[in-house]
């Protein structure tokens, strides 16, 4: 649902060494310049909590490759919080959500991280598998804020401060590639294309699809771009040569929207699956439209938004209430799903008479089952593994809520039970 995150390794390389640059971030002190402070209740408090306010940050991309669904993720936050504080709050705090955009731009993912951290208690927010990954030695070392990523790389894995929220890239992928398996036809001996970005998410998902051919005797026929090849002519041309019998897409939704439509154009017509983030419903009024709906499916940590739970019915009768203006997508129950992890990390920080980062870290490690109403339990206690392995199937169709609907409902395949990230 969001989510697609580029950079190489090098850039990667290059942020995290920029950061440590930056030094250490100026921690929030009591008058008498001890690093937490004890507030009425006796509840310790620390970075990020000031006054009677909770301040969470936000790193958004409103103007770049993935403006729409960051847009989404960061407007289904503000609702969240509205609506916690409308609802009193934490432990008598109001909540606020700093906003910055980086516009999926490295150099101002560094800045808007640095300026942030000081300020705030963690990340309700942070779009972009590379970014975060370039924070990670700063945070599991010094900072030890929570950061809910929209980012689902496995190289994010290990830190307990970083927790990503659903199946990870390459198991996603592994379920993606068994629906083909099971649903499609796809079988012993046949050539699957990847079309992936370049750096930690494309490289994480190209790791996914080896595993499952490895297992499944298919042969992976790699197609690297990057987000400004907007142009999917000569990836179709190419994989259309080499025979492949269906096809895995890795990148942004015009990358998606771009492959899916000239392989029709082509008479191409094999299936292709996308990670989440490699959708928009935005894209259902181009003239890729028909295509999408024919013969593309989306691999999602959850259901969507125009689930029939009651949850996601009231979600969607608040978000229209709030922005009646804006599309319904995924993006908002990726942002939904973040910020109310983070709230009930929150609520059982307080609980607990700690509102540190800490007790806070501590918090959400203690969450072993927490379901919002989209059809994914979360696992939080094991930093080392994702918070989920199922995956749910959707196929763009204009005439649902959101554009998505559900044809496999959430599962993790008996490869992706099997695997370790990493091994």
């Amino acid at each position: 649902m969001i989510t697609t995150m580029y950079v190489t390794r090098t850039a990667a390389g290059a942020l995290a060494a920029l950061l440590l640059l930056a030094g250490c971030s100026s921690k929030a002190k009591d008058s008498d310049g001890n690093g937490d402070k004890a507030a009425a209740g006796g509840v310790k408090t620390g970075e990020g909590v000031s006054g009677r306010t909770i301040t969470l940050g936000a790193l958004t991309d409103m103007t770049g490759v993935y403006a729409t669904l960051g847009k989404s993720v960061t407007q289904a936050q503000q609702l969240y919080v509205k609506q916690l504080n409308a609802a009193g709050g934490v432990c008598g705090y109001q909540v606020a959500l700093s906003v910055r955009d980086h516009g999926y731009d490295p150099q101002k993912a560094v800045s808007g991280y640095t300026e942030l951290e000081p300020k705030v208690l963690g990340f309700a927010q942070f779009i972009g598998s590379p970014f975060v990954a370039a924070v990670k030695q700063r945070v599991d070392g010094q900072d030890k804020g929570l950061v809910l990523p929209q980012a689902w790389s496995s190289a994010l894995l290990g830190s307990p401060y970083i927790r990503v929220i659903g199946s990870t890239y390459d198991i996603e992928t592994i379920n993606a590639v068994d629906f083909l398996i099971k649903e499609k036809g796809i079988r012993k001996g046949d050539r699957i294309g990847h079309v992936y970005f370049e750096g930690d998410y494309g490289e994480s998902a190209l790791v996914g699809s080896k595993h499952i051919a490895k297992e499944a005797g298919l042969t992976v026929v790699e197609q690297k771009i990057k987000p400004t090849d907007n142009d999917m002519t000569a990836q179709v041309a190419a994989l259309k040569q080499a025979g492949v019998k269906a096809i895995v897409i890795s990148a942004g939704p015009r990358q998606a929207a771009s492959l899916v439509g000239d392989a029709a154009a082509g008479g191409f017509a094999v299936p292709i699956i996308g990670n989440n983030s490699a959708f928009a419903p935005q894209l259902l009024a181009t003239q890729a439209g028909p295509a999408l709906m024919k013969n593309y499916y989306v691999a999602s940590p959850s259901l969507p938004i125009g689930a029939d739970t009651p949850e996601a019915k009231k979600l969607v009768a608040d978000y229209q209430a709030a922005y009646p203006k804006d599309a319904l997508d995924n993006g908002i129950v990726a942002g939904w799903t973040a910020a109310s992890a983070f709230g009930e990390a929150l609520k059982k920080a307080c609980a607990n008479k700690d509102l540190t980062r800490e007790g806070v870290d501590k918090a959400l490690l203690s969450i072993d089952s927490y379901d919002i109403g989209f059809g994914v339990a979360q696992d939080f206690t094991d930093p080392k593994a994702p918070s989920s392995r199922q995956s749910v199937i959707l196929q763009p169709d204009k005439s649902v809520t959101g554009g998505m609907k559900v044809v496999r409902e959430a599962g993790a395949s008996e490869a992706a039970e099997a695997y370790t990230p990493g091994a």
